[in-house]
């Protein structure tokens, strides 16, 4: 049975990492192992949920800068907030 429960997918992949690896020196290394599963989550949702990316903010920045055209011949002028 398929879950939108993010809890439930998170246990699962911490499941799967657990089973590719077998046995664990000491309990440390249970730590250092979830607690990658967790940055690596938290990464992705920060990524999924981003409400501007660096691009934008990139574009942002060159308000004040008159229009500069790229290598690829388009012309980059700034978006207003």
């Amino acid at each position: 049975m398929w879950s939108n429960n993010p809890q439930e997918r998170l246990n699962k992949e911490v499941r799967r990492r657990t089973d590719v690896v077998g046995i664990f020196p000491g309990r440390d290394a249970i730590i250092r192992l979830v607690g990658a599963v967790l940055a690596e989550q938290n990464d992705e949702w920060t990524e999924a949920r981003r409400y501007m990316g660096p691009e934008i903010l990139a574009t942002c920045q060159q308000k004040g800068k008159p229009s500069e055209t790229n290598e690829t011949g388009v012309t980059t002028e700034a978006i207003g907030a």
